[in-house]
């Protein structure tokens, strides 16, 4: 688990491409598990809606290339994912469940006081 935490502040530009080597777009932010400190979740510049709307692309189980990073989800997944809209650094809880549940990962609020539990790194 070392190895995956080492470049996670070198993954910003890289570009990431989907389970078939489809291309998505350029990472631009790493999201964490507050609690495990684990990526969760990347957004991707270049959104397919324009506007001030992220596209999250999820990091888990990602693949490192030289230059790229391979994620376990289709463009078709990526495309069709809730678009969210940025207020300030964190996501509202309510967007954090919906891009959970769209890609079905398992989500449980953490205990935290914002009960949030992604964290921009």
């Amino acid at each position: 688990m070392g190895t995956f935490h080492q470049n996670i502040t070198e993954w910003s530009g890289k570009l990431l491409i989907d389970r078939d080597g489809a291309k998505i777009g350029k990472l631009q932010d790493v999201y964490v598990d507050v609690e495990t400190d684990e990526p969760v979740f990347g957004t991707v510049k270049e959104g397919f809606i324009a506007g001030r709307h992220l596209t999250f692309v999820p990091l888990g189980g990602v693949t490192l290339g030289p230059d790229s990073l391979q994620v376990r989800v289709s463009k078709e997944e990526v495309k069709a994912a809730p678009n969210i809209e940025m207020e300030g650094e964190e996501l509202s809880q309510h967007d954090e469940s919906v891009l959970y549940h769209h890609y079905q990962l398992n989500y449980d609020p953490p205990p935290t006081p914002s009960g949030r539990r992604l964290a921009r790194r």
